[in-house]
């Protein structure tokens, strides 16, 4: 299926792109190439395979869940930049906490 340069700007316009002549060219012709291998893939006789087919079988690849110990708090703040009171110290997420003139 080989897309018009109309429809590629169009295209470019639902998505708010702003393509020179040569990238509309050059898009047009890579566009056509998916669309003709989505083509070719739906003439593939799929009846047979269930629609939750999977590659990997009835098992799981991962690994079991198991629980192990987590870190002390120490473990965890020693590499922190700032601490306090035993917690991570970050700066304010909105403003620096002085109350405004507005307030």
């Amino acid at each position: 299926m080989s897309l018009s340069l109309q429809e590629v700007e169009h295209i470019a316009q639902l998505a708010r792109l702003d393509l020179s002549e040569a990238e509309k060219a050059r898009y047009r012709l890579q566009l056509s190439a998916i669309l003709d291998y989505v083509a070719q893939l739906q003439k593939l006789d799929t009846a047979s395979i269930p629609p939750t087919a999977s590659i990997f079988g009835a098992a799981s690849p991962l690994r079991p869940d198991e629980p192990r110990p987590g870190l002390t708090r120490d473990e965890l703040l020693k590499n922190a930049p700032e601490r306090e009171a035993g917690q991570f110290k970050i700066p304010p997420v909105f403003g620096d906490g002085t109350p405004s003139a507005e307030e």
